[in-house]
């Protein structure tokens, strides 16, 4: 299904995803939700062909991946088929492909589901390596700590609409009794009462 906006523009590194999604699109790392990943492929291949989508060279692609691989730590898994991985690996592998052009623009849907406790910590410090480098990286999350973590600017959307923006600092002035969970839960439940 594709949606069409109502009103307004959106643009992808000053590209109008209207105008032009093929290109818009092409300046994106996305993480889906749900990996993607495809299971006769190993992880190598997963991540190659996804490369090779973007129009990556076989020596550069080559590089990308090993470097990829390194800091994700899917040394062990990187020569296996997709079929039989845990969560966790399927994230890292779907991450991999998501960054292996180098994007300057992130879409992450749940970043850190399924893996561990170190590995979402490695995670937080690349993605804020990745930001301070200048990628925009806009995050989904439900878990409030990470989003504390991670985000300059919070935007909560409940039944469709947007109901409260700011800085998660700026949010806890705002309401200075509630920590960031209780104030995204008021924020869907006055959403529901006004649906």
């Amino acid at each position: 299904t594709v949606l069409t906006a109502d009103s307004g523009t959106a643009r992808v590194g000053g590209t109008d995803l209207a105008a032009s999604p093929l290109a818009a699109r092409r300046l994106l790392g996305v993480l889906p939700h749900n990996s993607g990943l495809y299971p006769q492929l190993t992880a190598r291949e997963n991540i190659a062909y996804y490369g090779r989508l973007h129009g990556l060279a076989d020596e550069l692609l080559e590089r990308r991946i090993a470097k990829l691989i390194d800091r994700l730590e899917l040394g062990a898994v990187a020569d296996r088929k997709a079929k039989g991985f845990s969560q966790g690996e399927r994230t890292k592998v779907a991450l991999a492909r998501a960054l292996v052009h180098e994007p300057k623009h992130l879409l992450l849907d749940e970043p850190t589901n399924g893996l561990d406790v170190m590995a979402t910590r490695h995670l937080r410090d690349w993605l804020r390596e990745l930001r301070a480098e200048g990628c925009c990286v806009l995050l989904s999350s439900h878990v409030m700590q990470e989003v504390e973590a991670l985000v300059d600017d919070l935007v909560i959307i409940a039944a469709g609409h947007v109901t409260l923006t700011g800085t998660p600092a700026a949010l806890r002035e705002r309401f200075p009794s509630k920590n960031l969970e209780e104030i995204f839960v008021a924020a869907v439940d006055g959403a529901r009462a006004r649906a």
